[in-house]
């Protein structure tokens, strides 16, 4: 079963597709590929092969637009491929710093001192 890319972004509300996301290569995440079949092995090996490695020391957090997200279920031998869009947001800061952070700039004319928004 698959799905079309235009369907997908015609179901979403808000989708973030800009060319971007396209620069780097994705973040790939196996899961369930730690059997010691030797298939499971091989298809692993295929699909680390297919992505270049990142370097977890040297990586800059916000290069990584995407994630691939592989699962392979023991019991029917299906593969689920799930690709996803990452967007890095600061946390636990407050809102007006985040806001200043991603570059928005807010309505400080309420405001006396840049302090009150921080």
């Amino acid at each position: 079963q698959y799905a079309l890319i235009k369907d997908v972004v015609s179901s979403l509300k808000r989708h973030r597709m800009h060319e971007q996301q396209f620069s780097h290569h994705p973040l790939l995440v196996l899961s369930n590929f730690g059997l010691q079949q030797i298939q499971v092995k091989l298809m692993a090996s295929m699909f680390q092969n297919m992505v270049p490695s990142i370097n977890v020391h040297r990586v800059n957090l916000n290069s990584i637009k995407r994630c691939l997200l592989i699962t392979y279920d023991p019991e029917t031998q299906l593969l689920e491929f799930r690709h996803y869009s990452v967007k890095v947001v600061p946390v636990g800061v407050s809102k007006g710093l985040k806001k200043l952070l991603q570059e928005k700039f807010p309505n400080m004319s309420r405001l006396e001192d840049i302090s009150e928004l921080l």
